[in-house]
């Protein structure tokens, strides 16, 4: 009995949560167009959240960069238009992957940079290695060898 009143009042203290949520109904002329739009909420960062798409962010500023992409794509903009006015309005941080230009030749290079860096690492170590085993036996090593065979020998 007691389970009753108390599911009633978690029902009454979510209700104005629940009233909040808001899902945006956007019409679409064809499925194009609308998959367009889902590539570009997908393709586009939120300035205020940390790492999430404006087609899964519920901030304010989110929902009003899905408007203006909506907007540009029933104006018939392309793309690269819409990508271009969110670079120009937030900057290169909205989009997830940077393009490459000057100014980002270090973010795209230097993983590259680093690989080929570890790969020559790797490769001088192997080398260095195999010249160090490869070298013949002085005299006094290879006397000092014979004579522990010997001894192992007799034991």
């Amino acid at each position: 009995m007691a389970l009753i009143p108390r599911l009633l009042l978690c029902a009454l203290l979510l209700w104005p949560v629940l009233g909040q949520a808001a899902v945006e109904v956007r019409e679409f002329d064809d499925p194009v167009t609308e998959q367009r739009y889902r590539d570009l909420t997908a393709t586009l960062r939120c300035p205020k959240c940390e790492n999430q798409a404006i087609g899964d962010s519920d901030s304010p500023i989110a929902g009003d960069m899905r408007e203006r992409v909506y907007l540009q794509l029933q104006d018939g903009r392309s793309d690269k238009e819409i990508l271009d006015f969110m670079v120009n309005r937030f900057g290169d941080y909205v989009l997830y992957n940077p393009r490459l230009e000057g100014r980002t030749l270090l973010l795209w290079g230097l993983p590259a940079g680093l690989v080929l860096l570890g790969a020559l690492v790797v490769v001088l170590m192997v080398r260095a290695r195999r010249r160090t085993s490869a070298r013949d036996l002085s005299a006094e090593e290879r006397a000092r060898l014979d004579a522990l065979i010997k001894r192992e020998r007799t034991e």
